[in-house]
């Protein structure tokens, strides 16, 4: 865990370079049966994908510049808004009073209300949070996002183009036993078939739910849907936490676009009840046809991998745990692993 955590940088890029060759892998087989050198079939389905990125991206640009330069004037309206909607400002100021008159009463009872002589007496405030830090933090991670996604598309290249190389390098390496390389070739095939068929049915859950959302929040009115639609598309892969951020988000910029909570309450529940429905009967009928671990095992395994890997641990953490389970039940030492793991 320790080395996990330390080079993550490096982790990670490979992780999710191996999780991607997988989901375009498929494609990549249909080419090369139509007589396309798997060179070429690998180049064409990585600059299609990179391109079909590109051009998303460039689609909701003009969205993501709009919400960031609403910012400033979002922030002092929610601000402002939220303690005189909810009726906050009596209770908060009153709870404040109270503690300032018991702090007087303390401080003259134990006799530290003055000052000696010659020496001023100050109060010190606690900076509030400072919004310029964390955005030019977020620029600099920007930055490093993108030499580390060229890194990623050249890496899914090479592993695309290579094809079944370094499966047959870890059968040979497993041994002259028959026994050992028959197990090799069963735990590689289990695990290309479950990340395959398990990248298929959230790719097509997350398209579903970003088409429900954009419709949803169209009908609705409210700005920006196109990108609040990606958003929940992409976040619909981290489970329990994914949703639950695309609500409150989507919640909060209704209530600074329309000024009222029912409106707020509205497009949030409508988000929470796309990824709920989606959640509840479709993806229980999909997964469970394509893997078989249990919901705790899923929750402890995202806890881990948030804690090592922060947000993209709450991505690849399923994945992960589909490869471990995999592995676990071809070995023998870690069969009990693998039934912890499993339904």
């Amino acid at each position: 865990m320790a080395v996990l955590y330390w080079a993550q940088e490096a982790f990670i890029p490979i992780v999710l370079s191996i999780l991607i060759s997988y989901a375009l892998e498929p494609l990549v087989r249909r080419l090369v049966r139509l007589r396309l050198p798997r060179a070429a079939a690998a180049a064409l389905v990585v600059l299609t994908f990179t391109g079909a990125l590109g051009w998303a991206g460039y689609a909701v640009s003009d969205d993501a510049a709009a919400i960031v330069a609403d910012l400033p004037e979002a922030a002092a309206r929610l601000r402002e808004a939220v303690p005189r909607s909810l009726g906050w400002e009596g209770p908060i100021e009153q709870v404040q009073q109270a503690a300032e008159e018991l702090q007087r009463t303390a401080e003259e009872a134990t006799g530290t209300s003055s000052a000696p002589n010659g020496v001023q007496r100050v109060q010190v405030e606690t900076p509030r949070f400072n919004i310029r830090e964390y955005l030019m933090w977020g620029s600099a991670n920007a930055l490093a996002f993108t030499g580390q996604a060229v890194l990623v598309v050249f890496f899914v290249f090479f592993l695309l183009a290579s094809g079944d190389l370094f499966k047959r390098k870890l059968v040979y390496l497993a041994g002259s036993s028959a026994a050992r390389r028959t197990a090799t070739m069963q735990i590689l095939d289990d695990v290309n078939a479950q990340i395959e068929r398990f990248l298929l049915v959230h790719v097509l859950a997350s398209i579903v739910v970003g088409v429900a959302t954009w419709i949803a929040f169209r009908a609705i009115g409210l700005e920006q849907a196109g990108l609040w639609a990606i958003a929940a598309g992409v976040l619909n892969s981290v489970p329990y936490f994914g949703p639950v951020i695309v609500s409150g988000g989507a919640a909060i910029v209704a209530f600074l676009q329309f000024g009222t909570l029912s409106m707020a309450l509205a497009v949030g529940g409508a988000a929470l009840a796309i990824t709920s429905l989606e959640g509840w009967l479709l993806m229980p009928v999909l997964t469970s046809r394509v893997v078989h671990i249990n919901e705790v095992a899923v929750f402890v395994g995202l806890i881990v991998w948030s804690f090592l890997w922060g947000v993209w641990g709450t991505l690849l953490a399923v994945p992960m745990l589909v490869a471990l389970k995999a592995c676990c039940d071809h070995i023998d030492p870690l069969r009990p692993v693998g039934e912890l793991l499993g339904k």
